[in-house]
């Protein structure tokens, strides 16, 4: 048996087993963690997490499914950091600058800080991708962003209070809309959908059962690449 150790979650303290993430350590407590945990693998981002270790004042973050518990760990998960995605409709033609410009406004008050590259559990230089936004280099916006999970980390630091990751996501839907070629099997593709060839395969799906679904989502053919 590990040996316990003390932690705090939102305050209150529990004994766990030395060792474990801080998403385990929370479970065997007690608590039922039905949001916050996601695919527990540490992919997902939604278990963005603060907390703090006695002696140091600082405030650390991480992924509460990689993240090992300390001794005297006073921790609390962010399941969700409020963030106000806009819609646009990218055409042919459009500046990108001026276009990221009337959806996030914000994004040009970076103070150049870092606090948003600090933060990200992903170290992801999450500064210097907005600033190739601000300059309409989608391109390097969209490579530079690429692995983010939108934890939520790096808005919760941000002194302008901008969302980096939703200004991300729209340069890199942008960048894929407007500059990169479609492919012709893509092309293809949504001909058929279009067509209807496959109404008929998704109407018997719809109205199978939720036990024979999962059978066949179970015992289906997996390609491993």
């Amino acid at each position: 048996m590990a040996e316990k150790i003390p932690i705090y979650y939102l305050g209150k303290k529990h004994l766990v087993p030395e060792g474990v993430t801080i998403m385990s350590a929370i479970e065997y407590s007690g608590h039922r963690l039905i949001r916050g945990c996601g695919c527990r693998g540490g992919f997902c981002g939604a278990c963005a997490t603060v907390y703090r270790v006695p002696g140091n004042h600082q405030i650390k973050v991480g992924l509460a499914c990689q993240t090992r518990v300390e001794e005297g760990m006073d921790i609390a998960i962010l399941p969700y950091y409020p963030a106000q995605k806009k819609i646009s409709d990218f055409k042919p033609g459009d500046d990108p600058v001026p276009v990221l410009n009337k959806m996030y406004p914000e994004m040009f008050r970076c103070l150049g800080c870092g606090a948003c590259t600090k933060i990200c559990p992903q170290d992801l230089a999450v500064m210097d991708y907005i600033a190739e936004a601000q300059r309409g280099n989608l391109d390097a916006v969209a490579e530079m962003s690429f692995d983010c999970v939108m934890c939520g980390l790096c808005a919760s630091r941000c002194l302008a209070q901008m969302v980096p990751y939703n200004i991300a996501m729209a340069a890199r839907r942008f960048y894929a809309a407007v500059f990169l070629p479609r492919p012709d099997y893509v092309k293809g593709r949504i001909a058929e959908v279009k067509e209807g060839r496959y109404d008929k395969e998704i109407d018997s799906l719809v109205s199978r059962p939720k036990e024979e679904l999962q059978k066949l989502y179970e015992t289906r053919d997996i390609e491993c690449i």
